[in-house]
């Protein structure tokens, strides 16, 4: 992860002064250059489900970037106060009409997508649901695929989300 870039920031949340990279905390971090103020900047939090039926498990056509008309497991950002198990059933329901009743946590994944964003990645599996699904919000197409066949997938951090929610199965 060493390549990672820092997020453009260019001024102070706090006193609106211009903001220049400076090693802080071991760390190269945005730093006002008027008030001193460290602008932490950390992965941003998200979800992604496991939904299986029998051999199949459902997964989501991206309708945007990054990776627009890639498949990956249906999922998305938390938001601001929302936990991550909230946020779970919410983006299942956006992104394919799905309902999740019961889930269980599959793993947490780190996932870097280009030189600028990193995503910290809570991973369920939805063990109980109800609906029938239909593209909505970032998706333009949800579809079952045979386990056996599932096509390489948009994000790695989904890859590991799904062998390991395969391998709970298998136990």
């Amino acid at each position: 992860m060493n390549n990672l870039e820092l997020p453009v920031c260019r001024y102070c949340p706090v006193c609106g002064g211009e903001v220049a990279p400076r090693e802080k905390e071991r760390f190269v971090r945005p730093v006002c250059t008027a008030c001193g103020h460290i602008v932490y900047v950390n992965p941003h939090p998200a979800t992604c489900q496991v939904v299986f039926d029998g051999d199949r498990v459902l997964l989501a056509r991206r309708a945007v970037d990054p990776k627009k008309g890639w498949w990956c497991l249906p999922g998305g950002f938390i938001e601001w106060g929302e936990s991550p198990r909230d946020a779970a059933k919410r983006e299942l329901m956006e992104e394919t009409s799905i309902a999740a009743r019961e889930l269980s946590l599959v793993g947490v994944y780190d996932s870097v997508t280009g030189r600028r964003r990193h995503v910290l990645l809570v991973a369920y599996e939805v063990t109980d649901w109800q609906g029938e699904p239909s593209p909505g919000d970032d998706t333009d197409r949800v579809a079952w695929y045979d386990i056996d066949q599932v096509p390489e997938l948009a994000f790695d951090a989904h890859g590991q989300a799904l062998r390991d929610a395969l391998a709970g199965r298998d136990r």
